[in-house]
């Protein structure tokens, strides 16, 4: 009888598998003598368990005949939906089957998981001896096929092997797309060889606002950086090891002061000095936007152009343009922009965004990708093909899909990441409601009314991660963790509706996965409240009271 690991079946595994059943039979042993045989399609799941599982646990991992005794053997069958696999631990071998290489990839997660928190280490601490397995048969795979997580390096710059450690624990979890929000007001991220000035200068700002921006302190330390476009071909690879999509963020209209304050021609010279402006140093939603003229317009065909070269389609079929919080006060008092609305014969400034937005849909449905915005692309009409990141809460989701255009759900009142986890007086810097670990685990991403239809257009789910108040890799652990677990499994297993979750049975394997986390040296949120070096006593943030509203 089939049993789901919601219950007792394993204490540890997560996010919780479809099913899990003891098998008939002796499980396993894995040591020094274990062998692994890897079939047509699983090359990248072999290399990371010679060198990720392997170098934790001391197995060497030679290769071996598949099926035999004493070995690992891993196989794809399309008969399997993709993403979907099975895992076998019986008679003393393993066995794991993917309907497609990113199925027997999660397998291997999974086989990490049962190993035990050493195997989360880049190291063997245990004395010699094998790792024995109970005689298993799990079957798995995902609710949702877009499963993300959204990390903001714009606000706080993070080196490279910062975000190759996040790709890291993304594969842990199962989550599937990093979308990489490179651009913003205060910096740009990533390096486009025909415009050097954009990380020359876009790239660094002279102090950063600590705190909330009503905040009256100021961390007067330079801060920037950027990615060579190396390092980006690096980042792109390495995800694409781990089955992971990259969707790449290059903000337009809005949230573009960095790109101006390396080329004030882009901006609306005949509305403000551009010449004036530099790389913000505060937060919140900056007035300056880009100009709509066609010389802007060349400007981001010839980033996108770069962009493309450097996001392949086969790991980033989508490209982010932003289109969010974007004031257009500076259109209005433009010559130039109303000239433009008129010549279009366009409604007013948000049917010119729409123009402009349009015309970046065409170009990039023209070689072969898709464009992704914030939920505000629907305002004065939504492109084509687009689809729609529903931010400000369901609603935008909502009409983008009964409308009939695919959705990621990702509303900031249930899973931005940089909201409080907690109410009480030592959370470091607070910002928004408190989203406890309890209130990820019991978030839905499709809400109640969505007609069968539309459901189909909700690709998934995404957890976001806004770096205005986490200057550092440790800031942005103690945000993300422990909620991005809860966060994974809502995304991969087929739950209960909220109020029927079993929070207590989460709470149970999550005491195994702390384990984990401190292996992987993760500087979570601890359960009983924040240590003391995670605090950050008087500095202002922006706590919101009462429970969020659920539109």
């Amino acid at each position: 009888m089939k049993r789901s690991t919601t219950g007792t079946t394993h204490p540890a595994l997560l996010p919780a598998p479809v099913h899990m059943d003891a098998a008939p039979g002796a499980g396993c042993t894995l040591d020094a003598g274990t062998a692994l045989a890897a079939g047509p399609g699983t090359a990248t799941t072999e290399r990371w368990l010679r060198t990720t599982l392997g170098g934790a646990l001391d197995l060497p991992l030679p290769p071996g005949r598949a099926g035999a005794p004493g070995t690992i053997t891993l196989t794809v069958n399309p008969e399997l939906p993709a993403e979907h696999y099975r895992l076998d631990t019986v008679d003393g071998s393993v066995r794991i089957t993917g309907g497609d290489p990113a199925g027997v990839f999660w397998g291997a997660q999974t086989l990490r998981q049962l190993l035990g928190p050493d195997a989360f280490r880049r190291a063997p601490i245990a004395p010699e001896g094998g790792r024995s397995l109970p005689a298993v048969r799990i079957e798995d795979g995902p609710r949702f096929g877009w499963r993300g997580l959204m990390l903001d390096v714009a606000r706080h710059f993070l080196p490279k092997d910062d975000v190759l450690r996040c790709l890291d624990l993304l594969a842990a979890h199962k989550l599937n797309v990093f979308h990489f929000h490179l651009t913003d007001d205060q910096g740009w991220r990533i390096e486009i060889e025909r415009y050097p000035r954009l990380t020359e200068i876009g790239s660094w700002r002279p102090r950063t606002k600590w705190g909330h921006r009503a905040s009256e302190l100021w961390d007067e330390t330079p801060h920037g950086g950027y990615y060579t476009q190396d390092d980006i071909r690096e980042i792109v690879a390495y995800a694409a090891a781990r089955h992971i999509r990259v969707v790449p963020e290059i903000d337009i209209p809005g949230h573009s002061q960095a790109a101006i304050a390396a080329y004030p021609e882009l901006g609306n010279t005949d509305a403000v000095d551009t010449s004036a402006l530099e790389v913000w140093d505060s937060w919140g939603v900056s007035p300056h936007l880009l100009a709509p003229t066609d010389a802007t317009l060349r400007f981001y065909e010839g980033v996108l152009e770069e962009v493309l070269d450097l996001f392949p389609v086969e790991v980033s079929p989508f490209v982010h343009l932003g289109g969010d919080e974007c004031p257009k006060d500076e259109w209005r008092r433009s010559p130039t922009a109303q000239a433009r609305i008129a010549d279009l014969g366009l409604a007013d400034e948000d049917a010119l965004q729409s123009w402009f937005l349009r015309h970046f849909d065409d170009w990039l449905t023209a070689r072969g990708r898709r464009l992704i915005g914030w939920d505000e692309i629907l305002e004065g009409g939504l492109p084509g093909s687009a689809a729609v990141s529903s931010w400000r809460g369901y609603a935008g989701g909502v009409a983008a899909a009964e409308a009939g255009h695919d959705v990621v759900m990702c509303p900031e009142q249930q899973v931005y990441l940089d909201h409080r986890q907690h109410g009480g007086p030592d959370e470091p810097m607070p910002i928004g409601y408190v989203r406890t670990l309890e209130d990820v685990y019991r978030f839905e991403p499709l809400p109640p009314g969505l007609s069968p239809e539309a459901a189909r257009h909700v690709l998934g789910t995404q957890a976001n991660v806004w770096t205005e108040v986490m200057q550092n890799r440790a800031r942005v652990d103690y945000q993300v963790f422990p909620r991005l677990a809860a966060f994974a499994e809502v995304a991969w297993s087929r739950l209960p509706a909220p109020a029927e979750r079993d929070y207590a049975a989460f709470e149970t394997r999550m005491t195994a996965h702390y384990a984990r986390l401190d292996a992987l040296g993760v500087d979570y949120r601890p359960p009983g409240g924040p240590l003391p070096r995670q605090r950050r006593p008087g500095v202002l943030g922006r706590p919101i009271d009462g429970v969020p509203p659920q539109r």
